[in-house]
Formats: C-alpha cells, sequence, structure tokens
C-alpha cells in the first residue's frame, strides 16, 4: 500500500548512511568468520570501554527474539522458569520461543507494562517447592512494550531484590537507546551495566540494517555461551557485518543521537494530539506513543498512514504511532493535520 508514511514500526528503513558507507569501504577486506573478526573484536571492546568494565562478555546476533531466546535459555536449568509482564515481548510476539525450550513464563498483570519488586515477589513466593516451577530470572524490557520507562531508582531496587533472592536480572534492550535517551533521563548505560546480570543493545530498532550487541556481565552466565549461540543460529558467517555496524552506532554518539531524534519525533506527535483533545493509553516518553482515537476515524486515518490498532476502548482504540531515527518532521506535520481535519 501506498502511505504518506508507516508509524508502524523502527524499522521501516534500511540503515543509516555511516553504516552503509563503513559496509561499503571494508566490503573487499577479508576477514575471519563467526564473530572472530576484527571489526566485532573492537567493536565488543567499545563497549566495553562505554560501560567501564572489561570482564564484561559481549556477542553479536542478527535480532531481538534471537537475542531473548539463546539468552533465556542459558541461564535457564530445564525445571526454571522466567518472570515476565503480560505484555512483555517473550510473552506476546515470539511465538512461544521460550516455552519451545521448555521454560515456564510466570506472567504478572501490570498497568504499565513495568515489574516492580512486589509483584515479583508475590511469583517467588507462591512457588514453594519441587512441585512446580522454580522463577529464576526476572526479565524486564526497557523502554517497555507500551512505551514507558524504568528509572534508577526502579532497576536499582529490583537488582536488589534479585541479589537477594538469587534471581538473575535480564533487560531486553531492543529500544534501548530511546529508553536512555528521554528528556530528563536519570539512568545511563552504566548504570543498566551495574545493576542487571545481562542485557542487550538494540541495533535493529536505532540506525542499523540488524544486529543487537549482546552483554553479559555476570561472569558466572559468560561460559560457553557461543555454543548456545551455534546451536540456535546466531554465529553468523559473516558475523563482521554485525560488528561493523556496532563500531559505527558507537562513534561520534552515533546511537544516542538517533535515539534522541526518534524520541524528539514521537513527541511532537504527542504534543499534536494532546492539543486537539485526544488521550493517550500509556504515558510514553520513548519513541512509541498510543493515542485512543475515535473508531469511526481510524479507517480514513490508515488510508494514508500505517499503523497497528493496539487496544479495542469502546466506540474508541488505542493506536500505536512509532517514530524511527528517520523520521522527518514533514511527516509529523502533515499526519497531524491530517488528524485535525478527521476529527
Amino acid at each position: 500500500m501506498n502511505y504518506k508514511y508507516r508509524f508502524f514500526d523502527d524499522y521501516s528503513e534500511g540503515a543509516h548512511a555511516n553504516i552503509l558507507d563503513a559496509l561499503n569501504k571494508t566490503n573487499l577486506d577479508q576477514e575471519t568468520g563467526y564473530g572472530d573478526d576484527s571489526f566485532c573484536i573492537k567493536a565488543a571492546e567499545v563497549l566495553k570501554d562505554k560501560i567501564k568494565n572489561p570482564n564484561t562478555a559481549v556477542h553479536f546476533v542478527s535480532g531481538g527474539t534471537q537475542a531473548n531466546l539463546i539468552i533465556l535459555s542459558s541461564m535457564l536449568k530445564p525445571y526454571e522458569s522466567v518472570i515476565a509482564a503480560t505484555t512483555a515481548h517473550i510473552a506476546v510476539h515470539e511465538a512461544g520461543a521460550i516455552e519451545a525450550t521448555g521454560h515456564k513464563i510466570n506472567t504478572v498483570l501490570t498497568d504499565d507494562g513495568k515489574l516492580t519488586v512486589e509483584k515479583v515477589k508475590e511469583v517467588v513466593e507462591f512457588h514453594t517447592d519441587e512441585h512446580m516451577v522454580k522463577p529464576k530470572v526476572v526479565f524486564i524490557s526497557n523502554s517497555t512494550e507500551v512505551g514507558t520507562i524504568y528509572t534508577k531508582d526502579d532497576l536499582q531496587k529490583l537488582s536488589d531484590f534479585c541479589k537477594e533472592n538469587n534471581l538473575y536480572l535480564y533487560l531486553d534492550g531492543a529500544r534501548l537507546g530511546s529508553a536512555l535517551m528521554i528528556s530528563g533521563s536519570d539512568l545511563a548505560l552504566l548504570d543498566v551495566a551495574n545493576l542487571v546480570d545481562v542485557f542487550y543493545i538494540g541495533g535493529t530498532k536505532n540506525g542499523a540494517l540488524l544486529g543487537e550487541a549482546i552483554v553479559i556481565v555476570n561472569e558466572k552466565l559468560q561460559e560457553n555461551f557461543r555454543y548456545h549461540m551455534k546451536q540456535r543460529g546466531a554465529l553468523l558467517a559473516k558475523g563482521r557485518v554485525l560488528g561493523i555496524q556496532f563500531l559505527e552506532l558507537f562513534k561520534d554518539d552515533l546511537f544516542p543521537q538517533l535515539a534522541k531524534h526518534a524520541n524528539e519525533m514521537a513527541a511532537k506527535l504527542t504534543r499534536g494530539i494532546k492539543s486537539m483533545g485526544f488521550k493517550f493509553l500509556s504515558d510514553s516518553p520513548t519513541n512509541q506513543i498510543f493515542p485512543i482515537l475515535p473508531n469511526k476515524i481510524i479507517p480514513e486515518l490508515q488510508k494514508d498512514y500505517g499503523f497497528y490498532v493496539w487496544k479495542k476502548i469502546e466506540e474508541n482504540s488505542a493506536v500505536r504511532l512509532v517514530t524511527s531515527w528517520a523520521t522527518k518532521e514533514e511527516a509529523i506535520d502533515t499526519f497531524l493535520a491530517d488528524l485535525k481535519a478527521l476529527a
């Protein structure tokens, strides 16, 4: 369909020009395969330097679902489970990938997509003996699937509880750039690395062609991780493609700049939609927003714009609008003008 603009996701465009240039310039350089190339090795060192921890292990994989599948299956024993919000990507949008490895997801109902110590504690205390699964990993996303974010205090409380109760804390960072670059954020990449056992940095949704950087902070979880990657089809023969992209993303602060732009475009959308009197499903400061619009105008909007209807609410529906590192301001202005005309 020939849309004026697609707000479906933040990966409809290809990649930032710097990445394409770097891939082209290095195209004929011969390199070792399977992530042992000079680019992946250097990119891993750059990330270790960013989080001030040379003892972490950094691995590059192609996508977020693959990262979640590999990481969680490597962390869990056969009888152990993972705790996640009902809206979590692993619980809704991964086709049962985690369950297919034999692990139960203990889902928790939340209003804002975030886990709290109280909600995690309820799950842990309910599972009392060997007749039940044993919760072991707490899974969170930042930003969440409904665009909300964890503050430093939120993460600190979860981290402390997990340490006190022999649990691992894992952070899905598909949109970590957006979460860290919101205006007034008190959480930095260094804080994330200090407070969780494992996390990944999403490139796919922040200017890369593809790729996520898995960062294993807890040294107990680092051993033989490449075996898990190989078994799940994640050791790419041309792993260099991932290393090159992350080198470019973390050169001259490109990664945070791209995330900041996506957030700014979403913020402009939010201001314009609020000025028309519409409410929102969640208070999202990130590049995903969920305005609640009358059902009668949504099909008209969808003739010119691509977006998902997220949740039916009587005569209205919450829709999801996602901006990207490449969203132009003119697209925002045009959408707002068309929405105003319909409203």
